[in-house]
């Protein structure tokens, strides 16, 4: 059932429309008396999901009795973070999910099923798993409050993907970031049906369906009137979710008549301090990049590869290599076997040996960036030519040189149209 719904291209939600609105959803619902919220980690910070948090609080008083960031794969949140993204909401409410140690597997969808949907790519069973809390702590409402964007894993971002990945365990989470590399990140990008969305649609049906899940879903886009929440949809289903990526698609995706030959992408501090996270510079626009182009990435915060140190070491390890290269080392090594997220992850990272990436780190050296197979600049040279409080998103000139300039990576997603079928 869908709660709520309101969004356009050009919609702006300001604050107190916001508020009236969630209030709005949650007077349908009506009252609960144990509510466990589940929103995004600081990664997500423009998702406008910190708003969305403040006014469930404010709703639901003393019956909010727990908040599970969903971290995934993540670093917990600092109480800085948690105090900037969240203010007013007591910090004794927060729980940290460990996706090594605090989860429940609730079924396994069956092999056959996952040969299926993965057009022959893998045939693993595959677990349906998420944190104890949620089955385990006897909530009449779990609100699942998250962004819809393009996303590189599953097409589309948010919806269950908050559930089973958010609040996922190693098992599941591995293997289902493998599904959508092994089945290609370009046939699943920027689209709503995708083998690991069916993936998580199975668990919900099947496994989870008594829970009382509710999403509550944003669209944000960066325009030519800054940084805008364009949309908001609440509800328990896919329905809703779909509403949300139709919309995503009309002002997130930007569809270009011709490639990039070069693309600088700033990658915030706060917000991207491990290629993890940064590598949706590559992600988000690999399907807009030329044969022989350049990809610049401003990185002032990065200082690791991956968000937990066991995948901080794998990477470094192995880098940043070709597919065949990524799925040989997955077939001679036990490590990279038993992580097959970090061998999705190095799969999206890599060009393909179509273009260069080079990176400008604020915080590791040269000898770390081209030991995992990227280019290496220095951030302050870099940052003198291509200034990013002088480009506009968008083309730019610089030293009469053409240029493709990116903000924020995680609000878009960027194609060439003839690239995108």
């Amino acid at each position: 059932m869908v709660y709520y719904e309101k969004g356009s291209r050009d919609y702006a939600f300001g604050g107190e429309e916001l508020k009236e609105a969630v209030f709005a959803a949650f007077d349908r619902l009506g009252r609960r008396k144990k509510v466990l919220a589940i929103p995004p980690d600081f990664t997500r910070y423009h998702s406008r999901a910190g708003e969305l948090m403040r006014y469930a609080y404010a709703y639901y008083g003393d019956s909010l009795t727990d908040i599970l960031p969903a971290l995934g794969t993540h670093f917990p949140m600092t109480d800085a973070e948690i105090g900037r993204m969240f203010p007013g909401v007591p910090r004794t409410l927060f729980r940290v999910h460990n996706w090594r140690e605090d989860v429940v597997t609730v079924g396994r969808a069956p092999g056959e099923y996952v040969k299926e949907i993965s057009g022959g790519a893998v045939d693993y069973d595959w677990p349906a798993q998420v944190n104890r809390l949620l089955v385990e702590g006897g909530y009449d409402l779990i609100l699942s409050l998250g962004q819809v964007v393009p996303h590189e894993v599953i097409g589309m971002a948010s919806y269950n993907k908050n559930i089973f990945v958010g609040t996922g365990g190693a098992e599941g989470i591995n293997k289902s970031h493998f599904v959508g590399a092994a089945y290609g990140m370009e046939r699943i990008m920027g689209r709503t049906e995708t083998p690991v969305r069916r993936l998580l649609n199975y668990a919900s049906e099947h496994f989870t369906a008594h829970l009382p899940v509710v999403y509550l879903q944003t669209v944000v886009s960066q325009g030519g009137d800054g940084l805008q929440m364009r949309g908001l949809f609440i509800g328990d289903d896919c329905e809703c979710f779909e509403k949300a990526a139709r919309l995503s698609l009309e002002v997130n995706f930007r569809m270009l008549d011709r490639e990039m030959k070069k693309v600088v992408v700033y990658l915030d501090p706060e917000e991207f301090r491990s290629t993890w996270l940064g590598n949706k510079s590559i992600y988000r626009t690999r399907m807009a990049i030329a044969d022989g182009g350049e990809l610049i990435v401003l990185a002032p915060g990065l200082h690791r590869f991956g968000e937990d140190p066991t995948i901080d070491r794998l990477i470094r390890k192995y880098g940043y290599v070709c597919t065949p290269q990524v799925l040989d080392c997955v077939r001679r090594n036990a490590d990279l076997r038993d992580s097959l997220g970090v061998a999705a992850h190095l799969i999206h990272g890599t060009s393909e040996g179509r273009f260069k990436i080079t990176y400008c780190p604020g915080n590791l050296t040269r000898g770390e960036i081209e030991g995992v197979g990227f280019g290496y600049a220095d951030l302050n040279t870099m940052t003198a030519v291509y200034n990013p409080e002088k480009l506009t998103d968008g083309w730019n000139t610089v030293g009469g040189e053409e240029i493709y300039y990116i903000s924020n990576p995680a609000l878009g997603l960027w194609s060439y149209r003839e690239r995108f079928n």
